[in-house]
């Protein structure tokens, strides 16, 4: 609760600054998809423009003071590049619904 402050700068197509009370980040993207770079991690995000629908994926969350060590062998084994693929595969499910959607 309290007072909220937020401002995003556009740098150039597909580059802004975002600046809050908490710090700044950088967003690259196009409309629908982007990855922010800040001092939460970096996140990526999936939305179909206009519809207010969106999914939000954190890649790699803000460094903590002791590493964790993974709760199950599963974990021990998952590969990093697993969510990269699903992010790609949720990008171009967008693109194609999109392009449906307008008939390109």
């Amino acid at each position: 609760m309290g007072l909220r402050f937020s401002r995003r700068i556009r740098l150039f197509p597909g580059v802004r600054v975002n600046l809050s009370k908490s710090g700044a980040s950088v967003s690259l993207g196009r409309r629908g998809a982007w990855v922010t770079i800040g001092s939460r991690g970096t996140r990526t995000t999936v939305g179909l423009p206009g519809t207010g629908i969106s999914y939000t994926k954190t890649l790699s969350p803000q460094p903590t003071a002791q590493p964790a060590e993974p709760d199950t062998e599963a974990e021990s084994r998952a590969h990093p590049a697993l969510g990269w693929l699903v992010m790609l595969a949720v990008v171009a499910g967008v693109v194609a619904l999109a392009r449906a959607c307008t008939g390109q």
